[in-house]
């Protein structure tokens, strides 16, 4: 018989239950009803990127990625303003300040 240690049953009942909730997401994710209840109010936007795609599949590459950048754009409207407030504050965070400015001495083409 092969002697299991208690750390290796901690370990094999944490990765059951990482399996188990990454396929229950995997599962919630593919909802019909939840799909449409989260892009109820994207619908103009969602509508131009899945066109877009399509349209560069029928070898249209350059109007297609026009309409998925309108698209894009219309999907996540809202979440710019967070993104740009988060890069506006990014140099007030102890680990990222530090960071910028190790990057900053480091920019010569010498």
């Amino acid at each position: 018989m092969i002697s299991v240690t208690e750390w290796q049953k901690i370990g094999v009942g944490t990765t059951g239950f990482g399996i188990f909730f990454i396929l229950f997401g995997v599962f919630l994710y593919f909802d019909s009803v939840l799909l449409a209840f989260g892009n109820r109010h994207k619908l103009k936007g969602t509508g131009f990127f899945l066109g877009g795609v399509v349209i560069v599949l029928l070898r249209w590459p350059l109007l297609g990625m026009f309409l998925e950048t309108y698209g894009f754009f219309n999907l996540f409207r809202g979440f710019f303003p967070v993104a740009f407030g988060f890069l506006g504050n990014a140099f007030n965070i102890p680990f990222l300040s530090a960071l910028f400015q190790g990057l900053q001495g480091t920019s010569s083409m010498v």
